[in-house]
């Protein structure tokens, strides 16, 4: 039986949006920084590579074009390998992984790249014009699916009775994390050096200058963060609601990449894999309550799997705001110290479509750090669903 595994992993710093390093850098260049190095530490001959499946969240960001053929080229793989762009918003990383591993096993693929990118530095809105262009039907009978995510995050939180309280103590535990980790270098074997052009805006002139830097860590994380400081934070939609700048995830750019074989096709060729996809599952709810989707598509991974929530030593529930985070982590019985053991989005950042396969490739890494043997990503999608992968890690 053909199986699918990961044989390396890479992906740039994430940088603050509008503020960081990656402010004015295209989305082919910023997804082949990770490309060009998860090729290139995984030893497989470039000529091998298939195809590669880039994720992006909002593809329209990238100028409409198909940025996993962008990347491809960008990065210098042979003009024979393929690219394209896989969207299912939050976990289009992930969804791209998922692909990948089917294309391994069904089509026979032999090796690809699979990964995941957003630049939101560089995302500009469509632009609409009322509800022109919406369906009149969804409009009236599924109006969750056009709210903001941070409403249909306080939405969670006063349905199911998740305290502002509680979600603050969960910001600084991710905070607090975060920073124990890039204190103890956790971050360096999956973080590849990043050297771009940065734009800074002069408040008082407003003149626009450009400067050449080297981006090398996470910059969206506050180590210094306090409870009293996060209390102190007004809610985003004023007065009776719960998320803030705080206790939300950073909007960030960056990508992450990771080169996936057939077992048997790494052994011949000496290679030993990270680990093994060994699953992938989707569950919907209510658009209105998109942060909850991990509660549905969970029981539905592990059950396929023969497994249960105790038998999972590594969990990364994406932490798009606190208030869904909290709920997931409750609904689903996962143990605080197995649960996004070095922070998570509150703290690191959330480029969309990148965030899936970041948190494949940390797995991985994480999990052989620990001895673990099988991991879980998981992760709310916009418009009412959860998507949830199962790595076996080596």
């Amino acid at each position: 039986m053909r199986e699918a595994v990961i044989v390396s992993t890479a992906r740039t710093p994430l940088a603050k949006s509008h503020r960081g390093e990656f402010n004015v850098t295209p989305g082919a260049q910023l997804a082949a920084y990770s490309v060009k190095a998860a090729v290139e530490r995984s030893g497989v001959d470039p000529a091998l590579l298939e195809d590669l499946i880039l994720g992006c969240g909002f593809p329209e960001g990238t100028a409409g074009r198909n940025i996993g053929r962008q990347a491809a080229l960008r990065a210098g793989l042979p003009v024979s390998v393929g690219g394209t762009v896989i969207n299912r918003f939050c976990s289009s990383g992930l969804q791209a992984i998922a692909v990948a591993a089917g294309r391994i096993v069904v089509e026979g693929v032999p090796a690809l790249v699979a990964g995941g990118m957003e630049s939101i530095s560089l995302l500009r809105p469509a632009g609409r014009n009322g509800t022109a262009d919406l369906d009149p039907w969804l409009v009236e009978h599924k109006p969750g699916l056009f709210l903001e995510m941070i409403d249909t995050a306080d939405i969670v939180a006063q349905r199911y009775g998740i305290s502002r309280e509680d979600q603050d103590a969960f910001a600084l535990q991710s905070q607090q994390r975060t920073a124990a980790a890039q204190a103890s270098g956790v971050f360096k074997d999956e973080i590849v050096p990043c050297a771009a052009r940065m734009a800074e805006k002069n408040k008082e002139t407003g003149e626009v200058t450009y400067k050449d830097v080297v981006a090398t860590m996470d910059n969206c994380n506050r180590p210094s963060t306090t409870i009293e400081g996060l209390a102190k934070l007004e809610p985003v939609k004023g007065e009776g609601k719960f998320v803030t700048a705080g206790n939300a995830s950073q909007l960030s750019d960056g990508s992450a990449a990771c080169v996936m074989m057939e077992a048997k096709e790494a052994e011949r060729r000496g290679l030993s894999p990270l680990g093994a996809f060994r699953g992938f599952a989707i569950g919907g709810c209510e658009p209105d309550e998109m942060g909850i989707g991990p509660v549905f598509a969970v029981p539905r991974l592990l059950e396929r799997a023969g497994l249960k929530v105790d038998d999972i030593d590594l969990w990364e529930l994406n932490e798009a705001f606190a208030s869904q985070a909290l709920y997931c982590q409750r609904k689903l019985g996962i143990p605080n110290e197995r649960l996004n053991v070095n922070g998570g989005a509150i703290s690191i950042g959330h480029p969309f479509g990148m965030t899936g396969a970041r948190l494949a490739g940390h797995i991985l890494l994480e999990g052989q750090r620990r001895k673990a043997k099988w991991g879980v990503v998981t992760m709310c999608i916009g418009g009412g669903m959860g998507a949830a992968g199962l790595f076996e890690i080596f």
